[in-house]
């Protein structure tokens, strides 16, 4: 069987490249390789969905991601705009016969909001673990809508040509391998009275993790310090896909977001992996081993350390558990 090439767009050819950039291995190895085909960095920009919103809730992700997306933005002099569901994750989860919450994001010019105006419905429930996004509703809702809402509602988009990269890879999982890695965006409109071409592109798509760990190493890179304490995947640490042993872990170095998200099980009287609850599930598994400085890098709500280190360690996560979507 003769092996596809990777296709690569041109890409003097679009006035914004946007990279969905969530602060783990595949958008910064994204990231890395658009800067190594000579994309300009006054057309690069980075973008990131914060899952828990910006009201305090602190359910679901990592405190240090936030900071850590922005100094690998301030590192490379990138433009960084975060982007999030009013309420986050929490206020989404417990809706009760209420509208989706509106949507804000970041702008050159300021922070704006959209949506929120549709019909009442009824949630009470953790997204649950299936490539079904309607029941994971937690990417559709929360990042997907989220980055497409940013893309319609802006002008500068419109009469322009952009492209938004995102890092899935075909070696994820049988649904991801499934993705084309070429295709207009569902924000795309470039047929409308006032057109808007976007384009979607998956340039890791074929890529193994050890090519993303190359590149991530070749440009010296402190990767997120969840891969440090034992992560193989860095999404919410509080991942509806977590195995056993990162259950374990999650309730070892940050007991209060595990015991909150346990109570919520009880609650609603539903748990996250239908047979188990997150309880039952952390003590099938085994903590990873975590240092003390790692330990206090994840859960710190900044981020102090170098982004480009002088010397570069694989991270004990690499290679791991993913435990991401199916």
């Amino acid at each position: 069987m003769t092996e596809i090439p990777p296709m690569v767009p041109d890409l003097h050819t679009y006035d914004h490249v946007i990279v969905a950039f969530s602060g783990g291995k595949d958008s910064l190895a994204c990231v890395l390789h658009l800067l190594e085909l000579g994309v300009e960095r006054e057309r690069l920009e980075l973008w990131h969905h914060d899952v828990d919103g910006r009201e305090g809730s602190a359910l679901m992700d990592w405190p240090c991601t936030r900071e850590y997306c922005r100094k690998v933005a301030e590192a490379f002099g990138l433009r960084i705009y975060f982007s999030w569901k009013v309420g986050g994750f929490e206020r989404e989860m417990n809706r009760e016969d209420t509208p989706t919450a509106p949507i804000a994001f970041e702008t050159p010019t300021g922070v704006e909001v959209t949506g929120g105006r549709g019909k009442g419905n009824t949630r009470r429930q953790f997204p649950q673990v299936s490539g079904d996004l309607s029941v994971r509703w937690c990417s559709a809702y929360l990042k997907i809508d989220v980055g497409a809402a940013a893309l319609r509602n802006q002008a500068r988009f419109e009469r322009a040509r952009t492209l938004f990269v995102t890092g899935e890879r075909a070696q994820e999982s049988a649904g991801r391998a499934r993705y084309k890695q070429f295709e207009p965006h569902r924000a795309d409109l470039r047929n409308g009275r006032t057109p808007r071409h976007i384009d979607q592109w998956r340039p890791v798509h074929g890529w193994t993790e050890r090519e993303v760990w190359a590149v991530i190493e070749r440009h010296r890179i402190n990767p997120h310090p969840a891969y440090r304490l034992g992560w193989g995947r860095v999404s919410c640490s509080a991942c509806i896909f977590g195995n056993a042993d990162q259950w374990a872990s999650l309730r070892e170095v940050n007991t209060s977001q595990f015991e909150q998200v346990a109570a919520y099980e009880r609650t609603f009287g539903k748990t996250i992996q239908r047979k188990l609850s997150v309880v039952q599930t952390a003590d099938r598994g085994t903590p990873y081993p975590m240092a003390a400085a790692d330990r206090q890098a994840a859960l710190a709500e900044g981020f102090a350390e170098p982004v480009i280190v002088d010397t570069w360690t694989l991270p004990r996560g690499a290679f791991g558990d993913a435990c991401g979507p199916t």
